[in-house]
C-alpha cells in the first residue's frame, strides 16, 4: 500500500522552496520523530507554511469527477475508488490540515484523484514517508525574466 500526505503550502513559501522540496520533507520528519517542546516549535512553523485544506472545494472536485461513477464510495469526508474486483484502489480523506491518499494494486490506481487534485489552483505538496518520496502535485512554472 502507498500511502502520502497531501498538504497545502502557502504560495510565498512554496514559490521560494520551490526545488527544494526535500526541506519540507525533513521539517514533518522531525515532527514525527521529537518530543516536548521542539514538537511544539515545529508545528508552529507547520501551521506557519501551511494553508488549512477547502473541504468543500476538494469535495466539488471529486463530486464533479466522478458524478456518474458507480465505483465512488462517500463516507463523510473519506473518498474511496475501486475496481470492480477490489485488487486496485484508492482512498482519499479531506482532513481540515492536510489530505491523506492511499493507494493499493497498480501504481496508476492513485492517479485518478491526483488528477483532480492538479485541478485545484493551490500548492499541494504530496509526501510519501514510508518511502521517502515528495513532490508538488501541480509543478510550479518558473518564471522567466528577460
Amino acid at each position: 500500500m502507498r500511502a502520502y500526505q497531501i498538504y497545502l503550502i502557502e504560495d510565498e513559501v512554496a514559490e521560494y522552496y520551490y526545488g527544494r522540496e526535500r526541506m519540507f520533507y525533513d521539517l514533518f520528519i522531525e515532527y514525527f520523530h521529537v518530543s516536548g517542546r521542539l514538537k511544539q516549535i515545529i508545528r508552529r512553523q507547520i501551521e506557519y507554511i501551511t494553508k488549512p485544506i477547502p473541504i468543500l472545494h476538494i469535495q466539488y472536485l471529486v463530486g464533479q469527477a466522478f458524478a456518474k461513477k458507480k465505483e465512488l464510495i462517500v463516507e463523510g469526508h473519506v473518498y474511496k475508488f475501486r475496481d470492480s474486483d477490489r485488487t486496485n484502489g484508492v482512498e482519499l480523506m479531506i482532513g481540515e490540515n492536510s489530505l491523506r491518499l492511499q493507494a493499493w494494486g497498480k501504481f496508476d490506481s492513485e492517479s485518478a484523484f491526483l488528477e483532480i487534485l492538479r485541478k485545484y489552483d493551490g500548492r499541494l505538496l504530496a509526501i510519501d514517508f514510508e518511502n521517502e518520496r515528495y513532490g508538488w502535485i501541480k509543478p510550479i512554472k518558473e518564471r522567466k525574466y528577460i
